[in-house]
């Protein structure tokens, strides 16, 4: 900072304070800070109605330049993760950061980072990871659903699918508690991640609760609450301070709730949440973008230093995926309309953003189309332009401009 002029200085520190101030009203300190966090700091600073001193998108982007100061200072020393490096704050600011992992790099990251493969698809001999199974279902997830970090992570075991032969995505609801700014949704959870999930549950999970259960650990266990499972499945019986049950859904029940939430089995607790620790306690969300470090840094030192993910580029890829699918709908179902046809058809049943919309589980398209997924309105010429390589665009020009009163050739090729 003593390289900056005194003007920065003074910015930058008004910058961060604001964002500390922030995180005191949440209840978190700035080494906890998440994406999501400064995602809702984000929210508040541009957009939130109930605050009378928002901000242009120039302005905010001096409070990131001044936070993402702060933080690579504080992680350097203290391995702080930046809540800050994936942000994306604006239509006019550039996108550098804004990247996506198709299918097949999306699987690579995945086996060398978190399933101890080496460079060659094997198993490395110097692999000592113990939580693969876990950590390798968490990361489909991501991808395979499109949900934030914080929601994935709060999901319960009665909130799972049940698998059902001959289908290939099985239909499941996000709590408002656990989405962002308390807007639920429906989301779409694919096979291969419900059996990925279910494995885990059964083995590496499994083993994890049962050396708990032996050492008596969850008694100890702080603000812990055994419940019963509702009849219906849509909630929980909650013990009340007269000793009763009151039942409640689980659309109403926080992520911090969740985690303290047990059930009575023969062999004694055992935690609803679905992720768990090494020990068997439920498991922080912040503690996944250690996961997500620790796999970048094994990556690297394979010797590939520019190949990395966040949490956050999985929801990025995933949406990629599904604007691709969309377009490619679309076009074989639109292809044998007329203009006029096809503009009906779009706006009586919308287009494939509406798709991306209701997969990311937006409120508004514009939402969607201005905000999120800004970068691909560029994608569609960037797919005409990788189309058109290759093919004879001067030929076909001169052919299909021969004679056009305003498009001029040369005249020199013409005469040959």
């Amino acid at each position: 900072m003593r390289n900056l002029s005194e003007l920065t200085n003074r910015d930058y520190a008004y910058s961060l304070a604001l964002w500390l101030n922030f995180l005191l009203v949440q209840g978190r300190g700035w080494w906890e800070a998440s994406e999501e966090d400064a995602e809702e700091f984000q929210f508040w600073r541009l957009t939130d109605p109930g605050n009378d001193g928002r901000v242009r998108t120039s302005s905010f982007a001096r409070d990131v330049a001044g936070c993402r100061k702060f933080y690579r200072w504080a992680g350097k020393r203290y391995r702080v993760l930046d809540p800050f490096d994936e942000m994306e704050y604006g239509r006019g600011l550039r996108q550098e950061n804004v990247k996506w992992l198709d299918p097949a790099a999306i699987r690579r990251w995945r086996d060398l980072g978190l399933r101890g493969r080496g460079l060659d698809g094997r198993v490395d001999r110097r692999w000592r990871g113990r939580n693969d199974q876990r950590d390798a279902a968490f990361v489909d997830g991501l991808y395979g659903t499109g949900l934030r970090l914080s929601s994935w992570a709060s999901v319960v075991l009665p909130e799972l699918p049940r698998t059902a032969p001959g289908r290939g995505y099985f239909t499941c609801e996000l709590a408002d508690q656990c989405a962002k700014r308390g807007y639920g949704y429906t989301y779409w959870m694919p096979r291969a991640v419900v059996s990925g999930v279910h494995a885990y549950r059964e083995g590496a999970r499994a083993r994890a609760v049962r050396r708990a259960q032996e050492s008596g650990l969850y008694e100890s266990v702080r603000g812990l609450r055994v419940v019963q499972l509702s009849r219906k499945g849509k909630g929980v019986d909650l013990p009340d301070a007269t000793g009763g049950m009151v039942e409640t859904v689980w659309n109403d029940l926080s992520p911090q709730v969740r985690k303290r939430l047990f059930t009575e089995t023969p062999q004694g607790l055992e935690p609803l949440s679905l992720w768990l620790n090494e020990d068997g306690l439920p498991r922080d969300a912040h503690g996944w973008h250690h996961t997500f470090e620790a796999a970048n840094t094994r990556i690297e030192d394979l010797g590939l230093d520019s190949f990395s993910c966040t949490a956050h580029m999985h929801r990025h890829s995933f949406a990629l995926r599904w604007f691709s699918v969309g377009k490619l709908l679309w076009a074989q179902r639109l292809g044998h309309l007329t203009e006029e046809e096809s503009r009906d058809f779009r706006e009586q049943f919308g287009d494939h953003w509406h798709l991306v919309q209701t997969m990311l589980g937006h409120r508004r398209v514009e939402t969607t189309k201005e905000v999120y997924l800004e970068p691909f309105r560029n994608l569609q010429v960037e797919l005409l332009l990788a189309h058109a390589d290759g093919f004879p665009v001067e030929r076909f020009m001169a052919d299909a401009f021969a004679g056009h009163p305003r498009v001029h050739t040369d005249p020199l090729a013409v005469a040959r």
